[in-house]
């Protein structure tokens, strides 16, 4: 396990989804999802691991596996939102460090997980920090559930995307990163992306993390120390990450 760090690692989770309603309890392993991010919250080093969730089927299943529950307005539209309620109710500092752990990652590296924490705090002008990898196939890079990501020389995020970016106009495969849907943010980002409502760019890809761009906050952007399997999205995806766990043992 990695030593304490100063950061909160905080898992947004909701049981309407729309592509896979329910999913943080579908059994994988014979354990519920949101007990594999859990676990891999408590093993990155943050100081606190919690879920903040607006179901009490969540909440119930939480409460069996020993995971600390926030509950959260059914209102909010983001995970992010979610987790600015939480750093508002329990009056964390405006420089403390909140990672948002998905709640469809049953499978994220805890090393990941400290590291976008690392990257925060190594980077104090970032009002967010997150992650990418390279993409190695062209299925990747054309499927639109699996955010792109383009950087600056600064290391600073110029765009995400569902779509291949950058685009090829003379043609040939162009370098592309997938965009690894870990944050780490600042306690004041939270707070001025939940008093934004969402802009056209976030409403039209589905990205929550356009809404920090569109505020102008510097989002700082490294590649992961490890390549991390992927998520869940849809039943397919869900499938994929049985087999793999079923293949783990």
């Amino acid at each position: 396990m990695s030593s304490k760090q100063n950061f909160f690692a905080v898992i947004p989770a909701r049981y309407d989804s729309v592509r896979l309603p329910g999913k943080p309890l579908a059994d994988i392993g014979g354990r519920p999802m949101i007990a594999w991010v859990y676990e891999r919250a408590c093993q990155s080093g943050a100081t606190e691991s919690l879920v903040a969730t607006d179901d009490e089927r969540i909440a119930q299943v939480c409460a069996q596996i020993g995971a600390p529950v926030e509950m959260t307005s059914a209102r909010h539209s983001t995970g992010t939102d979610r987790i600015a309620e939480v750093a508002e109710r329990r009056g964390w500092d405006d420089e403390q460090i909140v990672v948002n752990v998905q709640g469809d990652e049953p499978l994220i590296p805890p090393a990941l997980i400290a590291q976008v924490a690392s990257l925060a705090a190594r980077d104090s002008d970032a009002a967010i920090a997150t992650l990418m990898a390279p993409i190695n196939s062209a299925e990747d890079r054309e499927n639109p559930n699996m955010a792109k990501v383009v950087v600056a020389k600064s290391g600073r995020a110029l765009y995400f995307s569902r779509a291949p970016i950058p685009w090829p106009r003379e043609g040939g495969v162009p370098t592309s990163y997938r965009h690894i849907g870990l944050y780490a943010y600042r306690v004041r980002a939270l707070r001025e992306i939940a008093a934004t409502e969402p802009c056209e760019l976030e409403r039209i890809e589905r990205l929550e993390q356009l809404r920090a761009l569109w505020l102008g906050l510097g989002i700082a952007v490294e590649l992961a120390v490890e390549s991390p399997p992927g998520g869940v999205d849809t039943e397919a995806d869900l499938v994929a990450v049985r087999e793999h766990v079923a293949g783990l043992r």
